[in-house]
Order: structure tokens, then C-alpha cells, then sequence
């Protein structure tokens, strides 16, 4: 007698023979014309394997309008506090501008603030300040002799990355402190310091220890160095071999001015 074909009669004899496993997530139909369906490979598009080495920040005609009407550091803090063109103000407990000697040769640059800045409203206060400081110490500089202050003045929530847009918004504020300051010397201290002013999308491990040209416009250059965060250099004490290196470099940098 003739077996009588079922779901499960049909499931035990594709078992049966061989076929096991699923290949496919979706049932196909085997009957149709593989021509006349799109090919799925085709509708993939082409992406760069190149990558850019430059960061192509958006920009900012507002902040870059109102940065540029200060022309002195009293102007750039209150035109900074009224500016509302930065999420990051309603979020931070003060704005943190800037600590130091304004006429000091040697400007460093961080990223932004964390909670001891946000509080006390000084840039690199905490562990990371006094880790700062014994570094500057080392190579006989003081804090009241340099100037200190950072990319972005207002502190992310839960100290997160400043998103390109946030950093783009501040760019022309900073830029514009270079520029009333005007040190002989950059130090660009952490990676978002080094690749937004040096506009590269490098990391601070390619970008440390390397001299490059900050152009503050047509004519003038100023000098910069990457190094590294002092809050990464608590959390990774292998890398102050690296540190001291960059640190001498700087030395040997400020005896030549």
C-alpha cells in the first residue's frame, strides 16, 4: 500500500537523505528565473578602504562670528558664558576657561573638564592636576608659569567623548585663545587636544613624542607636542617611560627659544 505523503512523512525523508542543515534564513523558490531576480551583491555599495588622515570638522559660523570679537581674554570668557550655541553649558556646573600665566611662553591644551574641574571651575585639578604638576616640576616648570586650559570648557555628562559636534561648536573659542596668548610652545595633552588642533585623525599613540606645525594663521606657526593625559598615564603607569621622553623633549624645546 501507498504511503500517504505528510509534513512529517516529508520531513523524516529529507532527514533520510542527507539534508540536515539549513542554509538559507529565508525560503527560495527554485522554479523561478535566477535572471530575472536583482542580485543581491549588486545593490551593495562601494566604500573607501582609503582612510582620511584629516578630521573634517563642520563648521560653526556662529561661535566662529562671536570668538572672533574678543580682543582680550576678559571678552572671550563672558562672550563663552553667554554663548548658547554648546548643549554642554546646560548640563556643566561652571564653565572652566582657563589657569595660569597669560603671558607665559608655554600653553597646554587638554580636552575637558571632569567632575574636580567642573566643581572648582580650574582646568586639571584632582589626581590628574597634581599628576600634571609633579610633570611639569620634573622638567623645571611650574603651574603658575605656564597657561592651562582645554578644547571643549564645559564638562561632558558622565565625562564622555565630546561628539565632532560639540568639539566644532568650541573650536573657534579655542583657536582664538591660542591667538590672544600666543605661546612659543604648544602642548596638546591627550588625544582630543592633539587631533582637533592638529586637525588629524590619528590616535595619541601615532601623534605623541612628534613635533608638528600649528598654523595660528597666514603667517605665524607655533611649535606643538602631543603627550599624554595624565588621567591615562594613571591608568596605564607602563606608558611614563614614554612620558619622560616627551617631557625631556619639551626641555630641550624651551632651552632653544
Amino acid at each position: 500500500m501507498k504511503e500517504k505523503l505528510t509534513s512529517l512523512n516529508l520531513s523524516k525523508w529529507i532527514v533520510e537523505s542527507g539534508q540536515s542543515e539549513v542554509l538559507s534564513e529565508f525560503p527560495q523558490n527554485r522554479f523561478s528565473d535566477p535572471d530575472s531576480e536583482p542580485k543581491v551583491l549588486g545593490l551593495i555599495p562601494s566604500r573607501k578602504i582609503v582612510p582620511e588622515d584629516k578630521i573634517d570638522f563642520p563648521t560653526n559660523i556662529n561661535s566662529t562670528e562671536t570668538a572672533s570679537m574678543a580682543s582680550n581674554l576678559a571678552e572671550l570668557r563672558e562672550l563663552m558664558i553667554k554663548y548658547d550655541g554648546c548643549s554642554l553649558k546646560n548640563t556643566a556646573m561652571n564653565i572652566v576657561f582657563g589657569d595660569g600665566d597669560e603671558k607665559s611662553d608655554v600653553m597646554l591644551i587638554g580636552e575637558a573638564p571632569g567632575a574636580d574641574e567642573d566643581r572648582e571651575g580650574i582646568p586639571f585639578v584632582g589626581l590628574s592636576g597634581k599628576l600634571l604638576n609633579k610633570m611639569l616640576n620634573s622638567i623645571g616648570l611650574l603651574r603658575s608659569e605656564v597657561y592651562i586650559t582645554n578644547i571643549i570648557p564645559w564638562r561632558p555628562p558622565g565625562n564622555r567623548q565630546p561628539t565632532l559636534q560639540e568639539t566644532a561648536a568650541c573650536l573657534p573659542f579655542i583657536q582664538r585663545h591660542i591667538e590672544l596668548i600666543n605661546p612659543k610652545v604648544l602642548i596638546l595633552v591627550g588625544g582630543t587636544a592633539s587631533k582637533t588642533l592638529l586637525v588629524r585623525k590619528d590616535g595619541i599613540m601615532r601623534l605623541r613624542g612628534r613635533w608638528f606645525d600649528y598654523q595660528k594663521n597666514d603667517k605665524t606657526i607655533i611649535p606643538a607636542l602631543s603627550i599624554f593625559h595624565p588621567a591615562f598615564l594613571l591608568r596605564s603607569p607602563a606608558q611614563k617611560v614614554n612620558a619622560w621622553k616627551d617631557l625631556l623633549a619639551i626641555r630641550s624645546r624651551l632651552k632653544n627659544l
